[in-house]
């Protein structure tokens, strides 16, 4: 038997080994630091045997999945702790996530965090035992038998839905048996450093149709320094979260009466919103875009040519009953088919590709509720939608076209350094999300791969990201917690042209069918209004902040004098408030720093004699006294810049 190694060196066995005997051959502390074993590029249990010729590699903690492996075989542990102290506790799914861990129960009663404790020591009990992990392949009749037998519902669901040809394993550690693919570690007292942070309610599969479970939140690491230094960037993280910062500084709030993904923007909110709606479309006319102004509801007959009923109906509010009702409405989860049947209004010659639709355009989607977050992931949200419809032979061009407006939007903005890329493919064995014709997919797949290369875009692959009718770069960007969403999408369609009966003519004549680029240029407003609270902490860049200048009046008798001088920053395009409260101005000032305010004008007898005006900045504090006109100047020239540190 021939192993070869990661370096390409091949060891030879006369007999069958298990994984943590090759990795013992090769090095006696890569052995002791060995969690896994990856053979032939699937990742095993350390004392998985290897018996036929196989590429090799150990898998230790510094390997990512090497953590994975750590943290999934924690939640082992949590939901053993938890079912010995809870055993008619029903357990559901316990995956890892970023920085990681959580593990979904049905309780009898239910627990809070103050129930942390008891359960954490349960786990220091079971990890000191150093129970082993051992894997265990059923029939798909003896898992079903074991699990109903433990009266695990969901467990015996999930066994239920696997595929016919599914290998069924079970892991087993002492007397506690899960549901679980693997791999794990070799035993339980490896686990050094955990802890349980949160406690949420989820739905069973995520549909709100289903049982609302509890989520316990936890995490884990090889060494306790890391996980306390992890603990306190999450505690930092807390206080810049959108949510809070957001809410406490009056950019939105919700109400309970109008539901949950519903945020109302309150006037900073909105301000900043308009702006960059402003920004994006001015910057899109520069570039060719012309605009529509399309529907918010259509009849279900339009989402069907589009394909949307069929894949997305459920992402979907639909009005009406088609069994009842001659006519179902649902409002739009996006514009497509709407700026389609514009482009079909009319014959369109090849002169007159590319045409490029923008629209801000209003959204809706029924997120289910455990997935809503603040101004991150809402129900309806407004978005740079547009699409371009061009000629194969155009499509390289515009799709640069698209990356180059993009990056203009995230270095104005200042996430330009804060993104990374993903191209997000289609998964083939998913036919039911995606339309399910693969030569089409291979070939979309291969031209914007193509494309990406040819504009040196680093990405990462995410296989089943894909949108149903093509693939995605999809920008993706971090909040606070580390948790990432997309921001920006580009996608290439080469499939809904086809639906609308889209055509072109080309130079002889000929009817042939467009290619198509969804796009977004700077996202969901909503979502990029929550990412600009947490970067910036509150304190908006001048270009884009609610509120430009605040004036005080140093004294009563300056009162009138300030309120005239807010009015006139006004009129010259510069956003301006005043405060001519009765109080001292040091409190006045205090005022305008929490609220983050840019620029403050002290606004005295003294300055009104010598018609100048006394600036505070946010930053540097005191700058001395200008005139008006020197004031007025400096700050238009800042904002025509768009410099992000003021």
């Amino acid at each position: 038997m021939k192993i070869t190694l990661l370096d390409g060196s091949v060891k030879e066995y006369s007999e069958a080994k298990s994984g943590y005997d090759i990795a013992f051959d090769i090095s006696e502390g890569l052995a002791r630091n060995a969690v896994a074993a990856k053979v032939n590029g699937v990742i095993v249990d350390l004392n998985t045997i290897i018996s036929d010729d196989a590429e090799f590699e150990v898998i230790t903690l510094k390997d990512k999945e090497g953590l994975d492996i750590y943290r999934h075989t924690c939640s082992h542990i949590m939901a053993q702790a938890v079912k010995s102290i809870y055993p008619n506790v029903k357990l559901a799914i316990g995956p890892t996530i970023e920085d990681g861990f959580y593990y979904d129960f049905d309780f009898k009663t239910p627990i809070a965090k103050e129930d942390f404790d008891k359960i954490e020591k349960e786990m220091q009990r079971i990890i000191k035992a150093k129970l082993p992990l051992e894997r265990i392949e059923v029939s798909r009749e003896e898992a079903i038998k074991l699990f109903s037998s433990k009266h695990e519902d969901y467990k015996v669901e999930l066994i239920e839905d696997l595929p016919l040809d599914s290998v069924i394993s079970l892991y087993k550690q002492g007397d506690f048996v899960d549901l679980c693919r693997g791999p794990h570690l070799p035993n339980t007292g490896f686990i050094k450093a955990y802890k349980l942070t949160s406690i949420a309610g989820a739905y069973w599969r995520g549909s709100e149709k289903n049982k609302m479970l509890t989520r316990i939140y936890a995490t884990a690491f090889p060494k306790k320094a890391d996980m306390d230094e992890y603990l306190t960037r999450v505690e930092e993280a807390k206080l810049r979260d959108h949510n809070k910062i957001g809410r406490d500084l009056g950019y939105f709030m919700t109400d309970e009466n109008i539901g949950q993904g519903l945020p109302l923007l309150m006037p900073k909110g909105a301000r900043v919103i308009q702006l960059l709606q402003r920004f994006v479309e001015d910057e899109e006319q520069k570039r060719g875009y012309v605009l529509t102004k399309t529907p918010l509801i259509a009849k279900s007959d339009l989402y069907k040519i589009s394909g949307h009923w069929d894949h997305y109906k459920d992402g979907m509010f639909v009005m009406g009953d088609e069994e009842k009702d001659e006519e179902v409405f649902a409002l739009r989860p996006m514009t497509c088919p709407f700026q389609y049947t514009i482009y079909n209004n009319g014959l369109k010659s090849y002169r007159d590709l590319p045409i490029r639709y923008g629209e801000t355009s209003t959204l809706f989607r029924n997120e289910a509720s455990g997935e809503m977050h603040g101004l991150i992931r809402v129900r309806q949200f407004t978005i740079s939608e547009g699409h371009i419809v061009c000629t194969p032979e155009q499509l390289e061009k515009e799709f640069a076209g698209v990356l180059n407006l993009i990056k203009f939007m995230l270095k104005a903005v200042g996430f330009e350094g804060d993104v990374s890329y993903r191209f997000s493919r289609w998964d083939p064995t998913d036919t039911v999300k995606y339309i399910n014709e693969p030569e089409t997919w291979a070939k979309a797949e291969a031209t914007m791969e193509k494309i990406l290369k040819h504009l040196e875009i680093p990405y990462v692959e995410g296989i089943g990201e894909a949108a149903f009718y093509g693939p995605k770069l999809d920008i993706q960007y971090k909040n606070v917690y580390g948790k990432e969403d997309t921001i920006i999408t580009i996608q290439v369609d080469m499939f809904l042209a086809d639906n609308f009966n889209m055509t072109y003519v080309d130079e002889n004549g000929e009817k042939k069918k467009p290619y198509i680029i969804h796009r977004t240029s700077l996202g969901c407003y909503e979502r990029t209004l929550a990412y600009l609270i947490e970067k910036y902490n509150g304190a908006m860049p001048l270009w884009i902040a609610p509120t430009q200048v605040k004036v005080l009046s140093l004294t009563e008798k300056t009162t009138e004098e300030a309120i005239e001088l807010a009015a006139k920053l006004n009129s010259k395009g510069i956003r301006a408030e005043y405060d001519v409260r009765n109080e001292k101005v040091g409190y006045k000032i205090r005022e305008a720093q929490l609220d983050k305010v840019p620029y403050m004008i002290i606004l005295g007898q003294k300055e009104i004699e010598n018609k100048v005006v006394a600036v505070r900045s946010r930053k540097g504090g005191d700058l001395g006294t200008m005139t008006e006109q020197e004031f007025i100047k400096m700050v238009r020239k800042q904002v025509e810049t768009r410099n992000n540190n003021i």
